[in-house]
């Protein structure tokens, strides 16, 4: 975080004997509760503080080899993968914590007080909406919801074993049909509800559904038109009040809503039917993939695969309880938002929803002066993508250049010096008091834990989130195809470039990609494609020919892998760090190989854009890009060289390109880039890239194949038109 101004030697001076005054009084303090720390590793209790934590070897090669398979310090004879003794299947998850908490607050949803149209400065009118507090559903009224719901759906005709479809925004609502699902052996088919049309239709004619879980909202604007191309679809259900009945629809399909199944489910003859419990090795969940390399598929997660999956993440977050509350908005269809929530409800966490238009009180969808859900739910813990904690970093950094020069001079120094403190294992109680406070309120004010996951994280998007908001960033790295899991950073470690060690429910392995020259016999760190292997490594793709999943392999001794196509490198304590991508990388026509994910996230942190996606022709000598600028930064660039007209003109001017070009080369050489690896032609967009337009996926991954179909026209004049 760099700021021009220069600092007030006054202020510098005042400012560091404040902080000399404060730990001079807190070092004695200190000094006994480093003393007293204690953590466990390997089964035995160490004393020490968290920089020696940080420091220490946390997985190792269990075969003394360099490729590995590494593993966790903790699991190096034995990988985990049960939560609780004697729960092995999700329903019994549920009932282990209605048995154990059956009036704990679980499940939390906000109530809209009345919504309103607010007219912005530009003359547009935006719905906002005012939200009442958070009302809570127990864990055990949860369960005996969920129940009543599988019996009706089980009278309504859906069998054990046959598959399921869920097409809905994240709600209540989704974890109780889910659960529903989980307790009666119906296959969970999971749908991102920004799907498009032929991606909903392909995923449910795929399946072969007869029945769909959905909203009101989605049945209406998205469902209703594709219906026709579901032919085996008999009973729609929505999980609001209303309707009961949706004009438009063929005469065979039925619509009821969520509390009529559950009321149907409650009569005394379907109560009393015997349900059919699921084996461990029975699918709970077939996930569609977002898409972001072409037509979702189908990954099929067995009972045992998700519960080895929380076991591994749950153990990496330090006292996880019944005192936590998690706030819940990514999309339930995606495996990073699934397994989060699932391993609050395996510790009876509270867990309170929300959606990206309501998080904070800023929000597109909060009416100004009243609370967005972060400020009422005060969460503990959070789950966040990149593209979000990105978007918070730049709003904040863009707010400490308009405070005065004092105000930001303080921030500037709190900043630096808390950074160098957290780099020496130190807190830094008075800073995070004086200056943070604020900061942190805007999730408010109590998240101790967050977990980032979906892609890669930049190392000033981590730091500003560890300063800022005074609380660790675990950082992750998992897929799909692994329900999620594979590494995740522990929370004392503020290392920024790194996923973490393995968990304790898998492990990883390289394995030799000699095109590109990553070999387990590199120096200084073995380097090549990550393979993760453990109780967690789904069962494969849903109908897809055995050529097409060649990704999993199954060793000598049993155990089964996932081929992930990232490539990594591990480092001497055991972590690891993705280093590049095999479908990213292009070679150009000069030999030179460029990792397109390496270069955009490289450029993402400069202020001037929101987003970037880079391209390049093997045939070609250098790389291009497209890019959503960041409309303030953007604006001011203009008027300082005088370039005239609106947001969208500029983004189509020549001019304005050249100045983006050049602010993101001098940014790319400040980060290290090759001068071969940055974009020398860019094409500016006016429209941000979201879930809707289908240029992103739900997680904001870039879809390529999208990006390179809408942008053909500007390739070609980029190139040259050739």
């Amino acid at each position: 975080m760099k700021f021009q101004d220069d600092l007030n030697p006054l202020v510098v001076l005042l400012f560091r004997l404040v902080l000399a005054l404060f730990s001079v009084l807190t070092f004695v303090p200190s000094c006994v509760l480093g003393v007293l720390s204690v953590f466990y590793s390997s089964g035995q209790v160490h004393y020490g503080s968290e920089l020696d934590r940080a420091r220490r070897t946390k997985a190792r090669s269990v075969s003394g080899r360099p490729e590995g398979p590494y593993r966790a310090l903790s699991a190096t004879k034995r990988l985990l993968s049960a939560v609780h003794p004697g729960v092995d299947t999700l329903d019994k998850m549920l009932e282990y914590e209605a048995l154990r908490f059956p009036h704990r607050d679980f499940l939390g949803t906000r109530d809209v007080i009345r919504e309103e149209d607010e007219r912005q400065s530009n003359g547009k009118v935006f719905k906002k909406v005012v939200l009442g507090q958070y009302r809570w559903l127990s864990y055990g009224a949860a369960h005996a919801a969920a129940a009543q719901f599988g019996s009706g759906l089980l009278a309504l005709g859906q069998r054990p074993k046959t598959n399921i479809a869920i097409f809905c925004e994240t709600r209540a609502e989704w974890m109780i049909a889910a659960q529903a699902c989980f307790m009666y052996n119906f296959p969970l088919v999971t749908l991102y509800s920004t799907l498009g049309g032929p991606a909903v239709a392909h995923g449910l004619k795929e399946a072969e559904v007869t029945h769909i879980i959905t909203s009101r909202e989605l049945l209406e604007t998205r469902l209703q038109a594709i219906v026709v191309q579901v032919p085996r679809l008999q009973h729609i259900v929505v999980v609001d009040d209303s309707p009961t009945s949706c004009s438009g629809l063929p005469q065979c399909i039925s619509v009821h809503n969520m509390a009529a199944v559950q009321k149907l489910g409650a009569k005394p003859d379907n109560a009393a039917r015997e349900r059919a419990q699921p084996r461990p090795s029975d699918i709970a969940v077939i996930m569609y993939t977002s898409g972001s390399t072409g037509a979702p598929k189908g990954v099929m997660i067995s009972h045992s695969n998700i519960l080895a999956g929380i076991t591994g993440v749950a153990e990496r977050i330090p006292n996880l309880c019944e005192d936590d509350t998690y706030i819940g908005y990514l999309p339930l269809a995606h495996v990073l938002e699934l397994t989060a929530e699932l391993v609050c409800a395996s510790h009876g966490c509270r867990i309170g929803y929300s959606s990206p238009q309501t998080l904070v009180d800023q929000s597109t969808k909060i009416k100004t002066g009243s609370q967005g859900d972060s400020s009422v739910l005060q969460p503990t813990l959070m789950a966040a993508v990149p593209e979000i904690m990105d978007r918070i970093y730049k709003n904040v950094t863009g707010k400490v250049e308009d405070m005065s020069c004092f105000q930001r001079t303080i921030f500037s120094l709190a900043f630096t010096y808390k950074l160098d403190q957290l780099s020496k294992g130190h807190s830094t109680a008075l800073c995070d008091r004086l200056v943070f406070q604020k900061v942190r309120s805007l999730l408010g004010g109590r998240v101790r834990v967050l977990l980032s996951g979906g892609a890669p994280l930049s190392a000033a998007t981590q730091r500003f989130m560890n300063v800022c908001f005074c609380c660790p960033v675990g950082q992750g790295y998992g897929l799909t195809e692994t329900c999620g899991a594979g590494t995740v950073s522990e929370l004392w470690d503020y290392s920024t470039g790194r996923v973490g060690e393995p968990l304790v429910c898998c492990e990883v392995k390289l394995r030799d990609w000699m095109e590109a020259g990553y070999r387990s016999t590199d120096k200084p760190h073995p380097r090549g494609e990550i393979l993760i292997g453990g109780p967690n490594v789904t069962m494969g793709y849903y109908k897809t020919e055995p050529r097409m999943q060649e990704d999993f392999v199954v060793d000598e001794n049993g155990q089964r892998w996932f081929c992930t196509g990232d490539v990594g490198e591990v480092h001497e304590d055991g972590c690891l760090k993705i280093i590049d991508r095999k479908k990213d990388l292009v070679k150009l026509q000069a030999g030179e190989y460029v990792s397109l994910g390496k270069v955009e996230s490289m450029l993402k942190n400069c202020p001037l854009i929101d987003n970037i996606c880079a391209y390049a022709n093997s045939d070609e000598t250098y790389v291009i890009g497209f890019a959503v600028p960041n409309q303030k930064h953007f604006l001011v660039l203009a008027a300082q060289y005088g370039v005239r007209g609106s947001f969208t003109e500029l983004c189509n001017n020549r001019t304005m390109e050249e100045l983006v070009v050049k602010a993101l080369t001098e940014a790319a050489l400040e980060a290290q880039l090759e001068r071969f690896e940055i974009p020398r032609k860019l094409r500016l967009s006016p429209d941000p890239w979201t879930p809707e337009t289908g240029l992103v996926t739900d997680a904001f991954k870039l879809k390529r194949k999208e990006l390179k179909s809408h942008y053909k026209d500007d390739i070609e004049k980029m190139y040259g038109g050739k």
